[in-house]
């Protein structure tokens, strides 16, 4: 699939003027995202990444469309147990709800920029070493493994690396000032925990990318449909949070569901030279673990309530 400059600057300009949009427009104050107003937001995204893919469907071809589709539902799918980690951030900072849009939204704009960096390192890497494939499919393997049997996770800001850094550099208040991110105190530049909870959040998002995007590359290694794809689930992390943060814990088997869709793309991408999985195939095996992942924690929170 050969897009020239003008795909890409057009693309470019769509993600701009949607984030312009949405900061100065649309949530030009801050308030707090109710569900109606997440659920809105969330269809819109979705109804967009569907517009843009029957667009690659058209002019691009079947296959295509196939890899965007399965591209943006492991993203999507990936992204909801980033949810549960950005709720246990806000949680432990005591965020509150009028500013998590504002954190979230300039977490998007980190993701973005670090999801490019990294897609465009990889697609680098597989071009020069084509043999590094087989070091992706069994990362994520290994990755999926582990997340199975992974226990509770939990918050360990002083532990975070960044963090850390950042704190030898600068002074941090211990109280919020309004949705500010930095505030001056008798000339001294102050971060406030506003930016603590921004930096968690990116780095958050930095460790999923690094799951995330080599499975995507076992689907696809199509740059430009690799970075669409996920900067259409990361445009609709921020609606998605407000509509699931709320009940994210009561998906019991979601991440379970997760670990297998990692397992099976980390050997699709060890088996590439053997066997080439149809795009077909992987498709509807990922739409099947995710609706029976849903389903089965459906029916457990039917028993509890009966109980």
């Amino acid at each position: 699939m050969i897009f020239d400059y003008w795909i890409w600057i057009g693309f470019s300009l769509f993600l701009i003027i949607m984030l312009a949009l949405d900061l100065g427009v649309f949530h030009k104050h801050s308030h707090v995202v109710e569900f109606k107003e997440s659920i809105i937001w969330s269809s819109i995204w979705i109804g967009l990444a569907l517009i843009f893919n029957g667009g690659i469907f058209y002019f691009a071809g079947y296959t295509k469309g196939m890899e965007f589709l399965t591209g943006y539902l492991i993203e999507k799918s990936l992204s909801i147990d980033n949810i549960f980690i950005i709720a246990l951030i806000f949680s432990y900072f005591g965020v509150p709800r009028e500013y998590q849009h504002r954190v979230l939204f300039w977490g998007v704009i980190g993701a973005l920029i670090m999801r490019a960096i990294l897609i465009a390192l990889g697609s680098t890497l597989i071009k020069e070493f084509s043999w590094i494939i087989y070091i992706f499919g069994a990362f994520l393997v290994i990755t999926g493994v582990k997340m199975y049997f992974q226990n509770q996770q939990s918050i360990h800001p002083d532990k975070n690396p960044l963090v850390r850094l950042f704190k030898k550099f600068f002074t941090v208040s211990t109280e919020y000032s309004g949705e500010k991110f930095f505030i001056k105190e008798k000339g001294k530049l102050i971060a406030t925990p506003l930016f603590i909870v921004l930096l968690l959040v990116e780095t958050t998002d930095l460790i999923f990318a690094v799951d995330s995007i080599p499975a995507i590359f076992a689907i696809t290694q199509d740059t430009f449909i690799v970075f669409t794809s996920n900067a259409f689930a990361i445009l609709g992390l921020r609606s998605l949070y407000f509509a699931l943060s709320g009940v994210i814990h009561k998906f019991y088997y979601l991440k379970a569901g997760l670990s297998v869709i990692l397992v099976f793309v980390g050997i699709k991408m060890i088996l590439i030279d053997i066997y080439k999985i149809p795009i077909g195939i992987s498709l509807g095996f990922i739409t099947l673990v995710i609706v029976i992942s849903v389903y089965a924690s459906l029916k457990k929170n039917k028993r509890e309530l009966q109980v």
